[in-house]
């Protein structure tokens, strides 16, 4: 028993020992990274890349729309299947690269929430692609691009917008019982001297501007404002 014991620790030493030796060997590296594959893997990553990009670009429902952004997702799928496959090709320089990619630190912002799904996204289907599971990156960026857009055309029935009026204080019954008569949640109220300044988040179907006419014909008010609301707001 402790022969058989000695026997397969031996055969996994000498399995251990081999595998580092095809990780030098750079024959092996380019045996396991044959031009088909590495073709068919960036051809993958590059496709799923472009339905990414059409996607953002034809339904985004930010505030302004970022061309460079949208590039810099194409580029990351791409560049993430590059990494992938390089990693899956050689065990150092899986070790070597994940070191390198620690050192590194992203500084630039980013405002819209939904940008860091489209890059999850993007990292998401170079990953899929640069393992070989180029059917699996194909369908789940469908899938997920459908979902999307069925999400999208859900939600744009009816948008948050913020509504600003400003008015004196002889308007001030008349605004009060308007903006009641919606639903609304209040986000600031101002008040210097006998003026006001009133911001609200409201329901608004696209292209409707009926709620400004309706304030605009109260007299004492000032100006009427429609802004679409993303979410973020300052004071």
């Amino acid at each position: 028993m402790t022969g058989l014991i000695n026997i397969l620790s031996d055969a996994a030493t000498d399995d251990f020992f081999q595998m580092l030796k095809d990780s030098f060997d750079l024959t092996v590296q380019f045996e396991n990274l044959s031009l088909p594959r590495i073709l068919l893997a960036m051809l993958t990553a590059t496709v799923c890349g472009v339905i990414i990009y059409l996607v953002y670009r034809m339904f985004y429902r930010g505030v302004v729309y970022s061309d460079n952004f949208n590039i810099l997702v194409l580029l990351i799928t791409v560049v993430t299947a590059f990494i992938i496959m390089t990693i899956s090709a050689n065990f150092v320089l899986s070790l070597g690269m994940v070191g390198a990619l620690s050192i590194v630190r992203f500084r630039s912002a980013i405002k819209d929430p939904l940008d860091v799904g489209f890059l999850f996204w993007g990292v998401a289907a170079g990953l899929t692609a640069g393992a070989g599971l180029y059917f699996v990156a194909l369908i789940g960026t469908v899938f997920i691009a459908v979902l999307y857009i069925v999400l999208t055309i859900v939600k744009k029935e009816r948008k948050s917008y913020l509504l600003v009026v400003r008015y004196n204080s002889s308007a001030e019954e008349n605004v009060s019982a308007m903006i009641g008569s919606i639903k609304y949640k209040l986000k600031n109220k101002t008040v210097i001297g006998d003026r006001t300044e009133l911001t609200a988040e409201i329901k608004n179907a696209p292209n409707d501007a009926s709620q400004i006419a309706r304030f605009q014909a109260i007299e004492g008010v000032d100006s009427v404002t429609l802004l679409e609301y993303n979410g973020e707001y300052m004071n």
